[in-house]
């Protein structure tokens, strides 16, 4: 899968969850720069992408996340 679709794919899976596109992707977008992006919406997205991309996340890669950057990474990764 491509870097933009991947991008895309998190961007819609986002926005479903939160319910509102009010955010800029950005390679550091942190869940601190979005309305309503709180622990328990962290993860709903977590399990929403997952469920998107077909991966599974082990809870040590999560806690490393610290940005948008590092979530896609994390999934180029799985999916390679």
């Amino acid at each position: 899968m491509e870097h933009s679709a991947i991008v895309e794919l998190i961007r819609t899976t986002v926005t479903g969850i939160l319910g509102h596109g009010r955010f800029e992707m950005r390679e550091d977008l942190t869940a601190l720069d979005v309305e309503g992006w709180d622990s328990l919406t962290h993860m709903s997205i977590i399990s929403a992408l997952e469920a998107a991309f077909n991966i599974k996340f082990k809870l040590r890669e999560i806690n490393k996340l610290r940005n948008m950057g590092s979530l896609i990474e994390l999934i180029e990764s799985k999916l390679a």
